[in-house]
């Protein structure tokens, strides 16, 4: 039966394509989690933004703007539409989400687009940390890493230096490894 089914999802064109569930994490640690309902009219839209990437650069442009899209859309029906960058805005507002619910729920949304096709440049990595004065300071990323025959290109996909909706930012993962992004 699972043969068959991924047969079909190989072989149905992408209109037959339904909803896309994704469990999105808030509350610091993924201590609480939403189901949230992807429609698949908006999911085509940003697969039609991201097939329009001649490049590998352009794709994580695009790919910055998706991600903010799909966090605003799920902000429309769980309270993470209270996050803000960082950790120290969001005060005791419901939905508050930490660098480990984006790392887990930005890479769940990567995933999503990547099983649909949409990432033609790219493949979803695992999540990654950094860690500044020695394991005080961790923090949290999702990553992706550019499709190519040698080492390649690995960054950052990181949502949790913006309000919720924003764009993601998105650096060199050895750039962000050294600090490098927003101060929040």
């Amino acid at each position: 039966m699972h043969r068959l089914c991924l047969l079909l999802w190989l072989f149905l064109p992408p209109a037959v394509l339904a909803d896309e569930v994704v469990p999105i994490c808030y509350g610091y640690g993924c201590a609480a989690q939403d189901e949230v309902r992807f429609p698949e009219d908006g999911l085509k839209l940003l697969g039609g933004q991201l097939r329009a990437a001649v490049d590998a650069q352009k794709e994580r442009e695009l790919l910055a703007q998706a991600i903010g899209q799909l966090y605003a859309w799920a902000g429309e029906v769980s309270d993470i539409r209270n996050d803000r960058g960082g950790n120290y805005e969001d005060g005791h507002s419901p939905g508050k989400m930490d660098c480990i619910d984006h790392s887990t729920s930005t890479t769940r949304l990567l995933k999503m687009l990547d099983a649909r096709g949409y990432l033609r440049w790219h493949r979803v990595g695992e999540i990654d940390v950094r860690r500044r004065i020695f394991v005080i300071l961790e923090h949290y990323s999702a990553v992706i890493e550019e499709k190519s025959d040698g080492a390649p290109a690995r960054f950052v996909v990181d949502s949790w230096f913006v309000d919720n909706g924003q764009p993601a930012v998105i650096l060199p993962l050895d750039e962000w490894k050294k600090g490098a992004g927003p101060d929040v």
